[in-house]
Parts: structure tokens; C-alpha cells; sequence
């Protein structure tokens, strides 16, 4: 692996979603101070780096990912001078700031599209894609149709997303140029990553009908990322690459683009679909996740390590046991991924065993996208209130971006406000502060299991082989350094123990507190990791 690339892997990055993280003001929203206030527990669990979601000035139709200026901060969240004691605080505690760049489109209260939608001759003109009629059938993501006519240009607009985030068109050279200025001023304020949203669809391919992976990707992502001012960032693409070869093509080192792509098809265990339940077993994001390493490992590529974030419910509450065995699989889950080879993203609350909620009225909910959902099925599909939010309580976006519960208290100790959504039903019983006073704490345990990769360079950058068969119901691997070693052995099953064949000697990580030496029964989703 590429030098620069193999020191990514000292990476341990905690996501934030700053509306839900922490508020130091009391009205409801969480702030930048927040995150300030908070950085000294990120250390203490381990964390060197923060992903932070959009805090650029938006209108808030998709909570924060419809950009008005990339160059300042939401009036909800703080100031530029908050921004930059945040980057200075972090630079003092060896972290390194990771920002959500949204390449692919900006708010319609964007300076760009308000002189674009004028006139088609204006300096802004074609910043955007505008046509005299829809040129194919594209459908938003959101729902209904990708083209909005706009009254003051008479002309259509593309948009991939809500009607107000109008797509960008990298086909414009001036464009390339005002998104290259934007990663610029960031660098110089000293960030030191992208997270970039969407990446793969900056490019489009109107001839063959295809809205992602347009013939121009490529060049657009190396204009952006292969220059001197950003050759040394970590940036990691939200990007539907599907085969090794699209992947190479993003990061391979020598290719000047990405350092990495979230690879996302482990995430539909124990869903048939966004919003509704499947059964399943963790065996099945065993064998994708074996699948992607070997990869990866042979390809020389940086692997991303992750279970949840802000567009997805909760893992836990899906893959796992999030009721009787919560500590358990909570534990299981963290030790089957983190201790892979790759740079490990936590999202915020994981650490503690935040799990799923159960609100019974809309009202509750406040993502765009689950509200559009609800309101097919119960106009379109016939469903019944009940079922419906069943199927978002399920599967909404809300679930994982739900206030930070620190406490038990009326709002979680995240605000003295009634905050800007219902924080988490399961408040009461799931807060840091009552994880903290158990004898089984999910944080301790995250604690601990991070220290042991920060102090074991093996568990960092060492090589991965897989020791368990594929018809074996549970996942065993070893990780291999010079002449150190860890064997990781990982129970998934939920209703039965197995017994199999352990390495002699006291395991240096497990999650049942009564494992001796030697044992060789594993209990459900117990784990228990070994040096030799």
C-alpha cells in the first residue's frame, strides 16, 4: 500500500451530525460550541479525526445538504470564528477535521442559481442544467419527476434531489473552478479531509439515460483533488461503485482522486428493502465484508469501516439484538469491523448502544424523504396509518438523527430546549451517562477495543486472512504485522453457543466478563480477541 495512504490507517473518525450532537445555546439545535465542548470525550474513546456533516448556510430543506454559501456557517450553528476555534481546538488535540463537501448541487437560495434562473446569457447561465423541455425521465430521489420548470427562465432544471437543490453542471469549466476555490478555502482554514456526498454523480450521461458515472467523472474528481493545495487530504467518496475496477479507478493512489469509497451493500442485512424488515444473520455482512477485504488488501486500497450514519437506521436495531442482548451484539458488531484492515468511521451514539425508535404520529418525524414516504403509502398504496409508520420507524433517516441522548433527562442533556426533533423513545433506558454506571458499558468496551489497535500496530495496518469457512455461523481472522499477531474470533449466533478451537492463553478483548483461558464455548454474540 501506498506510504501516505497506509498512515490513513491510524484513523479512528466519529461522525457528527451537528444539528443532534450538542446544544450550548438552549434553542433545540445543536451548534459548533457543541462540538467543542465535546472534543475531550472523542479523545478519551479513541477518536483522532471528526467527519462533520454540512454546518455550511442553508435553508434547511434537506437539512443542510442544499448549500446557500460554501463559504460560511448556518446561522443555527455558530460563526466562521466558531468554525475556526473548532479546527484550532481539534489541531491541539491531534485531531484531524473532516467536512461534508456537496459537489453535485446547491440550494436554490445559492448566488449561482439566483442569477442562472435570469436570463439564458447571464455570466451564471449554465452553472446549471437548464432545457426547454425534460430530455428523458429522470425521477428525483426524493420522489416525482427530476425536472422543475422554473417561470422566471422559462426552462427546465435539473434536480436530483428536492426541487430546491438545483444539480451543478461540471460541464461548465467555471464550475469545476468555483468547487476547486470552495475544497481551497477550506484547506486554508485548515481542514483536513472531504467527505464528499453524492460524488459519483457529478458527471452525467444524457445520451444513455444515466444520471451516475457520466463519462467525465474521473477528470472532474481529479481536477478537484490532484493539485498541490490538496494532494495530502483524506477524502472518502459516497459513491454506488459496485466492482473492484470502478473502485481502482476512484482510489488507486496513483490516480490522483479519492483515498477511499464507503462501500455500502453490508448495510441491507435485515432489510428487504429501505423500509421493510427481512430475516437475516450477521453471516451475511461476514462474508461481503471478507469479500471487500481480500479486495482491497490485494488491490493495495484503503477499506472503510462502517455500520451507521446519518442516511440510514440504526444497525443495531436491524442486524443485531437491540433489546436482551444490546451490550452483546453491540460489542460483536463493533469487533467484526473495527478490527478489520481499514480506517474505521463511528457514527455518534454507536459508541453507547443507541438503538432504534418507535414514535406512533408523523408529527415526530422530520426528514423529507421519510415524510414523502409516508405520504405514498398512505395516498397512493392504501396503507393504514399504523402500517405506515411501522415501515419509517422501520427504516426513516430520523432514527440516526435523533438528538444525542448524554443523559436522562427531559432532552437528553443534548439542550435546556425542547429540541429541534423527539429525541431518541428509548432515551431513558439508552444515554451515555446510565452506559457509563453499568457493568456491561458498550463505551468502555469501544473505549478499550480502540486502544488496542492504537497500541498494536498489527490491528492498524497489518495483513487480514479469514479463518472461518463459509458455512462456519460465526466469524474468525487474524491480523499479521511482522511477527505479531491477533486472532479475532466473533459469535453471531443469537440463540445457541458454539464451541470451536481456541488459541491457548487469556484473551486481551472480550465482552463476557467470566471468559478464562483456554475456553472454548462462545456464548451468543460473544467475542474474544488473542496475541500471539
Amino acid at each position: 500500500m501506498d506510504k501516505k495512504f497506509e498512515n490513513f490507517l491510524d484513523l479512528v473518525i466519529y461522525q457528527i451530525y451537528p444539528r443532534s450532537f450538542k446544544d450550548t445555546n438552549g434553542d433545540g439545535i445543536g451548534d459548533i460550541k457543541g462540538v467543542i465542548e465535546k472534543l475531550d470525550y472523542l479523545v478519551d474513546l479513541g477518536v483522532n479525526a471528526i467527519w462533520l456533516c454540512p454546518c455550511y448556510k442553508s435553508p434547511n430543506h434537506d437539512n443542510g445538504y442544499d448549500i446557500a454559501d460554501y463559504r460560511d456557517i448556518m446561522d443555527e450553528f455558530g460563526t466562521m470564528d466558531d468554525m475556526k476555534t473548532l479546527i484550532s481546538e481539534m489541531h491541539k488535540r491531534g485531531m484531524k477535521l473532516i467536512m461534508d463537501l456537496v459537489p453535485n448541487h446547491t440550494s436554490n437560495e445559492h448566488k449561482w442559481f439566483i442569477e442562472s434562473r435570469k436570463s439564458k446569457d447571464n455570466p451564471y447561465s449554465d452553472y446549471y442544467y437548464w432545457f426547454d423541455k425534460p430530455v428523458n425521465d429522470w425521477q428525483s430521489m426524493f420522489g416525482g419527476s427530476a425536472w422543475e420548470y422554473d417561470e422566471s427562465r422559462k426552462q427546465y432544471y435539473l434536480h436530483s434531489y428536492t426541487v430546491e437543490q438545483p444539480d451543478l453542471n461540471w460541464d461548465n469549466p467555471k464550475v469545476i473552478k468555483e468547487m476547486q476555490d470552495v475544497v481551497d478555502f477550506w484547506v486554508d482554514m485548515g481542514v483536513d479531509g472531504f467527505r464528499c456526498d453524492v460524488i459519483d454523480q457529478i458527471s452525467k450521461d444524457f445520451e444513455k439515460g444515466n444520471n451516475f458515472f457520466g463519462p467525465n467523472l474521473h477528470k472532474y474528481i481529479n481536477a478537484l483533488f490532484d493539485r498541490e493545495k490538496t494532494s495530502h487530504l483524506f477524502t472518502v467518496g459516497e459513491c454506488w461503485a459496485g466492482d473492484i475496477e470502478e473502485i481502482k479507478r476512484h482510489s488507486l493512489p496513483e490516480r490522483g482522486e479519492l483515498t477511499t469509497l464507503f462501500q455500502f451493500n453490508h448495510l441491507d442485512c435485515g432489510r428487504a428493502n429501505k423500509f421493510n424488515r427481512k430475516d437475516d444473520s450477521l453471516k451475511t455482512v461476514r462474508d461481503i465484508m471478507v469479500n471487500w477485504q481480500l479486495l482491497n488488501q490485494k488491490n493495495g486500497l484503503v477499506h472503510s469501516l462502517f455500520t451507521d450514519n446519518h442516511d440510514n437506521s440504526l444497525f443495531i436495531s436491524r442486524a443485531g439484538n437491540d433489546k436482551e442482548l444490546r451490550y452483546e451484539s453491540a460489542t460483536c458488531i463493533a469487533t467484526m469491523f473495527y478490527l478489520l484492515k481499514g480506517v474505521p468511521f463511528i457514527f455518534q451514539g454507536q459508541e453507547f448502544g443507541i438503538s432504534a425508535s418507535e414514535y406512533d404520529s408523523i408529527d415526530c418525524f422530520n426528514d423529507i424523504e421519510t415524510i414523502n414516504v409516508y405520504d405514498y403509502l398512505i395516498n397512493d398504496k392504501g396503507s393504514t396509518k399504523e402500517e405506515a409508520l411501522r415501515k419509517i420507524n422501520f427504516g426513516g433517516r430520523d432514527n440516526a438523527r435523533r438528538p444525542m441522548p448524554w443523559d436522562s433527562s427531559e432532552f437528553g442533556g443534548f439542550s435546556t430546549h425542547k429540541p429541534w426533533i423527539k429525541i431518541s423513545s428509548r432515551k431513558d433506558e439508552i444515554n451515555l451517562e446510565k452506559d457509563l454506571a453499568s457493568e456491561k458499558s458498550i463505551f468502555r468496551f469501544y473505549k478499550e477495543m480502540l486502544k488496542l489497535k492504537k497500541d498494536n500496530v498489527s490491528l492498524r495496518r497489518g495483513d487480514f486472512a479469514v479463518i472461518s469457512k463459509d458455512d462456519d455461523n460465526f466469524f474468525a481472522f487474524t491480523r499479521i504485522y511482522g511477527d505479531e499477531k491477533f486472532t479475532v474470533i466473533c459469535n453471531f449466533e443469537e440463540t445457541s453457543s458454539i464451541s470451536l478451537d481456541v488459541i491457548d492463553g487469556e484473551p486481551v478483548l472480550k465482552n463476557y466478563s467470566d471468559r478464562g483461558a483456554g475456553e472454548s464455548n462462545f456464548r451468543p454474540y460473544e467475542i474474544a480477541v488473542y496475541r500471539s
